[in-house]
């Protein structure tokens, strides 16, 4: 299960299967400095829900990406599909940079318990991979609480969680979704989620940026960053509308990427778009990510 099955969402038809290309990995191009020094990541729920996570990782090594994401779904797999996941993972030089726990509503503490469990099934199976970040959204609100009320309790929630994850040495990031897709939610835009951070006040807690969930929030996407980039620890990327890749709606990712290399933004730039119609998984990756590149190095 991925965090969008947590909102009880459903994606529509999955881009076609592609096979891998006969000199797969034959120079080393999958590395951070191949990069220009930055780090790339893809979300593993937008691609086609028919390959296996093996397949998975080798598109997003052949796109010349360094990391990955994934939902909790390491959690069910068999010691067979450990041993298959962990040999891909090595084999194509992937890192799993984030993982998600599960979904709880962090301002809620009558289900402090299943956060709890939550985050105790979630670790060993992280460890396992390598995974030092969870991502978390705050989820549903409680109605009878104040927005001031509600805030508090988000920080106290996260930094009880962060004292769970503390001996394991694991970040969490909050990730605010948009009332478009989630009316409920309790934290819809990053200017949000940056106070209650900064309330929180451990370097162990940070923001997600989605650009995706905040253009259509709110806007106004690189004043936030530029003012609070030292809370920022993670950024998705996808344009608006439609989740598709940059250059395919309203969001003019050449600047918010010169403004990342800027500010010396060193951690994952994660794409987690779908392909628009007639667009394969493998170039499109690779473009997003050369493009990305391009655009820092006029910073």
């Amino acid at each position: 299960m991925n965090r969008r099955d947590f909102h009880k969402l459903s994606f529509g038809a999955a881009a076609a299967t592609m096979l891998p290309s006969a000199n797969l990995f034959a120079e080393p191009a999958n590395t951070v400095a191949a990069n220009d020094g930055h780090k790339f990541s893809v979300m593993l729920w937008t691609m086609d829900r028919t390959l296996s996570f093996e397949q998975k990782l080798q598109r997003v090594a052949e796109a010349g990406y360094t990391g990955a994401e994934v939902g909790n779904e390491y959690e069910k797999w068999t010691p067979a599909e450990w041993k298959t996941a962990l040999a891909a993972k090595d084999k194509y030089g992937i890192t799993i940079d984030s993982a998600v726990p599960g979904r709880n509503a962090l301002s809620d503490h009558s289900k402090r318990d299943a956060l709890t469990e939550d985050i105790k099934k979630a670790i060993p199976g992280a460890k396992q991979l390598g995974c030092n970040q969870f991502i978390y959204t705050a989820y549903t609100r409680v109605p009878s609480q104040t927005p001031e009320q509600r805030r508090d309790a988000i920080v106290d929630t996260l930094k009880y969680a962060a004292d769970l994850c503390a001996k394991d040495d694991i970040e969490i990031v909050l990730e605010p979704i948009d009332w478009l897709e989630y009316k409920q939610e309790a934290v819809p835009s990053v200017a949000d989620a940056f106070e209650i951070t900064r309330l929180v006040g451990n370097p162990k807690v940070k923001v997600l940026y989605d650009f995706y969930h905040e253009q259509k929030q709110a806007g106004n996407l690189i004043e936030k960053l530029t003012k609070n980039v030292d809370q920022v620890g993670l950024v998705h990327i996808a344009d608006v509308p439609g989740r598709h890749e940059p250059g395919t709606g309203e969001v003019f990712y050449t600047n918010i990427y010169k403004e990342l290399a800027r500010l010396k933004y060193d951690r994952y730039i994660c794409m987690e778009f779908t392909p628009s119609a007639g667009h394969e998984w493998v170039p499109t990756l690779r473009k997003a990510r050369e493009e990305a590149i391009a655009a820092m190095k006029q910073a």
